[in-house]
């Protein structure tokens, strides 16, 4: 299927049905397999791919409506991931990126969203939340010095979310906010040189003495009420770490598809009369990989599940939840991976091929499992402290304290 095909009959002005988005994502995986191999090779997504998954609609999914959206739950999102995700993984990891952020702009003043889409609704954007440089204070709004690493997709993206980290006169952690800026005002640097998920672009950002003012800004670890659509009333952590996740089920379903395809027709090494598939070893691991990503994909679609009345209500979700819910999520990248790793040993020699795609998923998805979101070590340690009655740290889980009292928020870095 060409391209130009990929976007169904109805046009992206008018919302469609879960079911026709779904549709078009399954429509696009024999293109994402077909040039995922190029894709890593060239260390980026092409524009062709880009603009296809604009043509399908996948980045109104969590625009608001104020600039042309369709501000869908963001399980619709993650729905469109996961079979996306079949395709090409680094492709995939664009999408989620730059589309997720549509849905960031709700909780900004609308000031920033008119800055981005008054003139073009489609323009994208990329971001490099890690605090690795400097957001000093200062009036009006923050100063951004530094580098920042891993802004994927960016080549595709005309602004960005820069991550910053404020800290109180003491030097303590009080807040993470998001601050957007023009492409005009940070420099891309080359330096994405890695063993999986190289087709991302994932590079770095430059910025020097760049002005963002306060309106373009917003608090990461805020969770509060306002007067935001249903969709909209999530907590940030829970969309973002849950969009990742759900990525990642795509990619380890691709794996299974793969091993599925390979498997009927492949014979035993040992008696070339018989195919693997009769292989009780074949079956079992791929049995076992199968449960261990439907058991990764029901827990993101339950965690969901279980959020939808609260928000609809216009409520907050309990922070002990918020708490659950980014350990389920964080666990994901760990059982995918597991997963795949099931699979790939019996694939033998055949599988180290690098025209066996097999060996790139396994290695998109070991890269994907080092993302900050999927580290299910400390979401374990967290939870199982605040069971057991210490304090989270100030900046998990949408919690917001302020700094402790007479010690100014001043600067972050």
């Amino acid at each position: 299927m060409s391209v130009a095909a990929i976007a169904l009959a109805n046009p992206i002005s008018a919302p469609p049905t879960v079911h026709e988005l779904l549709d078009r994502a399954r429509a696009m995986i024999p293109m994402l397999k077909e040039r995922a191999a190029s894709v890593e090779q060239n260390r980026m997504v092409s524009p062709e791919t880009i603009r296809a998954f604009v043509d399908a609609g996948f980045f109104k999914i969590l625009q608001p409506a104020r600039w042309g959206g369709w501000e869908m739950d963001p399980v619709v999102f993650w729905q469109v991931l996961m079979e996306l995700g079949r395709g090409c993984c680094s492709s995939t990891w664009n999408m989620m990126i730059l589309g997720l952020h549509q849905w960031e702009f709700a909780h900004m003043d609308p000031r920033a969203g008119d800055d981005v889409w008054t003139q073009d609704d489609s323009v994208i954007v990329a971001s490099s939340y890690a605090p690795s440089g400097r957001a000093d204070k200062v009036k009006g709004g923050y100063l951004l010095n530094g580098q920042w690493r891993t802004s994927s997709g960016t080549d595709h993206a005309q602004w960005a979310f820069i991550g910053g980290l404020i800290r109180d006169e003491a030097g303590d952690a009080v807040e993470r906010c998001a601050l957007l800026v023009p492409r005009s005002d940070y420099r891309i640097v080359d330096d994405w040189h890695v063993m999986g998920l190289a087709g991302t672009g994932s590079k770095s950002l430059v910025l020097e003495n760049v002005f963002v003012p306060d309106y373009r800004t917003h608090s990461i670890n805020s969770y509060v009420l306002t007067d935001r659509a249903v969709t909209q009333l999530y907590p940030f952590g829970t969309i973002f770490c849950g969009s990742v996740s759900a990525a990642i089920c795509g990619f380890a379903q691709g794996a299974i598809d793969i091993y599925i395809d390979q498997m009927k027709v492949r014979k035993l090494a040992a008696n070339a009369s018989i195919g693997a598939a009769a292989s009780p070893y074949v079956r079992d691991r791929l049995g076992n990989a199968v449960a261990r990503v439907r058991s990764c994909r029901a827990r993101l679609m339950q965690l969901m599940a279980e959020s939808l009345p609260i928000v609809t209500r216009r409520e907050l979700v309990p922070e002990e939840m918020r708490v659950e819910h980014i350990l389920d999520i964080s666990r994901v990248g760990r059982e995918c991976a597991e997963a795949v790793l099931l699979l790939f040993p019996a694939m033998g020699a055949r599988g180290i091929y690098l025209d066996n795609p097999m060996q790139r998923v396994v290695r998109d998805v070991l890269a994907a499992a080092q993302h900050m979101t999927q580290n299910a070590d400390d979401s374990s340690g967290l939870i199982g402290s605040r069971l057991l009655g210490t304090e989270l740290p100030p900046t998990a889980y949408g919690v917001k304290r302020g700094p402790p009292a007479g010690k100014a928020a001043t600067s972050a870095a």
